[in-house]
C-alpha cells in the first residue's frame, strides 16, 4: 500500500504563536505610539516586541533618536501612557490575556550603530570597545 503525503501549504500554524504575537503586538503599538501627544515620544520607535508564552509579560524594545541621553525621558513618557498602549493591544489583539508590558532600551541597535562608528571613523574607540 503506498504511503500517503500530506502537501504542504503555509499556515499560521507554521509560524509560531509567539513569533505571529511578537509581530502583532509591535505594530498595534507603533501604530499608538503615533497617536500620542507627548513630545518625548516623537522620535521613539518600538523596534520589537517579545512576548512570553504565558502571555503574562511582553518586553518592548524601543530606539529613539536621541539615544541613551533621552532614556531616562522616554521610559518616564512610557511609564505615563502604559495604560493607554495596554489597552489597545487588548482590544486589538483579541488575545485572552493582555500581557504587562515592560519597556527596554534596543541595545542592539545602539551596539550597531557603535560598531558603524568605529569601523567608518566616526568615533575613537574607547577603553570598553577594546575590551
Amino acid at each position: 500500500m503506498a504511503k500517503r503525503t500530506r502537501t504542504h501549504s503555509s499556515t499560521a500554524r507554521d509560524y509560531p504563536r509567539t513569533a505571529r504575537l511578537n509581530r502583532l503586538f509591535q505594530e498595534i503599538l507603533a501604530e499608538e505610539l503615533e497617536r500620542v501627544d507627548d513630545e518625548r515620544l516623537e522620535l521613539v520607535t518600538i523596534m520589537s516586541v517579545d512576548v512570553d508564552a504565558s502571555l503574562d509579560r511582553a518586553i518592548v524594545y524601543y530606539e529613539s533618536l536621541g539615544g541613551a541621553d533621552d532614556d531616562e525621558d522616554v521610559l518616564e513618557a512610557l511609564a505615563e501612557v502604559k495604560h493607554q498602549l495596554r489597552g489597545a493591544v487588548g482590544r486589538q489583539a483579541r488575545v485572552k490575556r493582555t500581557p504587562d508590558l515592560v519597556f527596554r532600551p534596543d541595545d542592539v541597535q545602539r551596539g550597531a550603530r557603535r560598531i558603524d562608528e568605529i569601523l567608518y571613523g566616526q568615533a575613537e574607540p574607547t577603553d570598553d570597545d577594546e575590551a
